[in-house]
């Protein structure tokens, strides 16, 4: 038994995601038609290479996870020029609409919940360390009644900035008087969460909810990998 646990928030605890996918193909399926001769398959194929675009690079990401409506304008928009479409107001109406199927998309891990208070009923304390907007962030931990199964929430955009930076997880260790050693680390980004932690000696457990295991081109190896949270109980 640890004497703490740092939790990642989206795709450890809830499962963000994992929804994503069906909610492009979705809103993708109403918007094309709005298009003459545009077919759905094609908008959804533009996006998803838009996003892995957008995604990928370390500066994008940093800004866009802090306002997420905004990113998805942007990704939507350059997906529809890659198509020759000129509609921003759709565009726009397109990436709203899917921030709203997104987010209400949203649910708990099964299990998370109950493994949560399992490890407060032993006395092991607990901390909520996840980037992005405090607003988005905040909200979430609300509307699923996160916030008292936890001893101390850290969010990036309100501490100033976000893993892997070290004093994120040195700030979580403070707050609840704990050394690494006694640590772990759940997260389901092996290099925001777990290479993050390794640095500082926090034990670190992959959770691995694609269930597609360490990709190829990684050197980051965890402590432990699990496919859902609930395997910690």
């Amino acid at each position: 038994m640890p004497r703490a646990i740092l939790f990642d928030l989206d795709d450890t605890i809830l499962a963000y995601d994992a929804v994503a996918d069906k909610c492009w193909h979705d809103v993708c399926r109403r918007y094309a038609v709005k298009v003459p001769g545009l077919e759905s398959d094609r908008l959804l194929a533009a996006i998803n290479g838009t996003r892995d675009w957008y995604w990928n690079d370390p500066l994008r990401m940093a800004q866009g996870r802090l306002d997420l409506n905004n990113a998805r304008r942007d990704i939507v928009s350059r997906a529809f020029s890659s198509l020759g479409i000129n509609a921003p107001a759709l565009a726009s109406e397109l990436a709203d609409s899917y921030s709203v199927e997104r987010e209400l998309a949203i649910v708990p891990v099964p299990g998370a919940v109950d493994m949560l208070n399992h490890f407060r009923n032993h006395s092991c304390r607990l901390a909520l360390v996840t980037n992005g907007a405090s607003d988005a962030q905040r909200r979430k931990i609300e509307r699923f009644g996160l916030a008292s199964l936890f001893d101390y929430i850290l969010v990036e955009g309100e501490f100033g900035t976000g893993k892997p930076d070290q004093r994120v997880f040195r700030q979580a260790m403070e707050q609840l008087y704990v050394e690494p050693s006694g640590t772990w680390m759940v997260g389901d980004d092996l290099e925001i969460d777990i290479a993050g932690a390794q640095e500082l000696g926090i034990i670190s457990i992959w959770v691995d909810w694609r269930g597609q295991g360490l990709p190829e081109s990684t050197s980051i190896r965890s402590d432990r990998i699990i496919r859902t949270v609930s395997e910690l109980v």
